[in-house]
């Protein structure tokens, strides 16, 4: 079959290495080369590393719904459109362009988690479970019908960067299965229902600031579900703190032989316990929570235990604005 590929970050590339492996005739459309990093030099996106180390023709376009998107499409003439995490609207004339439509692989189990970000707010809200579906695309936001889903379970400390990879994976092998039952006539499309959608926005800087009021659980949640990017952070004498790991602390009356229970009057944000021995705890909105690993400014990630040699933060707060304008 002929597939017009669109994707642009990692999680795209297994989906065309499936394809690829699958013995497809693919073209590659993907987002233009960005400038990364501190040196602000242009890299490539993954999709088109990948698929320039399987030889295939890359196509880039600012805006795939543009004229020169649309007739390089046309070009093609693809008998399937595939997107995944692509990052771009498509408009009716793309979409008109493949005879068997567009299927789109999700990171959410729809209609739950339409949007920009169904990995990283589903670990922030706390759930449990997740997954991945493949859609028929249609003009909206995630709106199409649905083809097949997969489920899978959400680790009590599972990262943002630790399920995206094994979402990415599921989607791929979702997406064989898909294409394999378009090509034998029995995919049974079924109409999402509207009423039990969600949504989910762009992640913006201010959502990673950590509020030390709210509850362990809610903290925890957001850390996790930020790193390894964009990563939360806290202030901490004017400076952003980074955190990449935290650990509830299910018995606040033996934490490494501490009874914190002592501290249950210090402020939100207040570092009851710092040191290189018994590691760093903090007062929270609903008890205490552990850092684990975090990051101090022009530093390295480390684990807070290193972190803490020569650093003495007993007694010193984290705070979600600078002192006397806390939200």
């Amino acid at each position: 079959m002929r597939i017009a590929f669109l994707g642009t970050p990692e999680f795209a590339v297994p989906s065309l290495k499936m394809l690829i492996a699958d013995g497809h005739g693919i073209e590659v459309f993907t987002q233009p080369d960005r400038p990364k990093d501190r040196g602000h030099a242009l890299a490539m996106p993954a999709v088109k590393l990948a698929a320039l180390e399987a030889g295939l023709t890359v196509h880039q376009f600012e805006r795939i719904r543009f004229p020169e998107g649309v007739e390089a499409l046309r070009a093609f003439a693809p008998d399937l459109m595939v997107t995944a995490a692509f990052g771009q609207l498509l408009s009716q004339e793309n979409l008109d362009i493949p005879k068997y439509g567009t299927i789109n692989v999700h990171g959410s189990l729809l209609p739950a988690y339409r949007g920009a970000s169904p990995i990283q707010t589903a670990i922030i809200n706390g759930e449990t479970e997740t997954g991945v579906t493949t859609m028929l695309t249609a003009l909206g936001m995630d709106t199409g019908d649905i083809l097949l889903k997969r489920t899978v379970t959400i680790g009590e400390n599972e990262t943002y960067g630790e399920l995206y990879a094994r979402l990415a994976e599921e989607g791929a092998l979702l997406l064989h299965d898909t294409i394999e039952a378009l090509e034998a006539g029995t995919l049974e499309p079924t109409a999402q229902d509207g009423a039990l959608a969600t949504y989910c926005r762009p992640i913006r800087k201010q959502d990673a600031l950590i509020d030390f009021s709210k509850d362990s659980q809610s903290i925890h949640n957001l850390v996790r579900g930020l790193c390894p990017a964009p990563t939360a952070f806290a202030l901490l004498e004017g400076q952003n703190i980074k955190l990449f790991e935290t650990r509830l602390i299910p018995d606040p009356e033996s934490f490494r032989g501490v009874d914190l229970t002592g501290y249950l009057s210090a402020e939100p944000g207040e570092c009851v316990v710092a040191s290189p021995k018994q590691g760093l705890a903090v007062r929270t909105g609903s008890g205490f929570i552990e850092i684990a690993e975090l990051q101090f400014p022009n530093g390295k990630r480390m684990a807070a235990r290193a972190a803490l040699n020569g650093k003495k933060l007993l007694g010193k707060r984290f705070f979600a604005s600078e002192p006397g304008a806390e939200c």
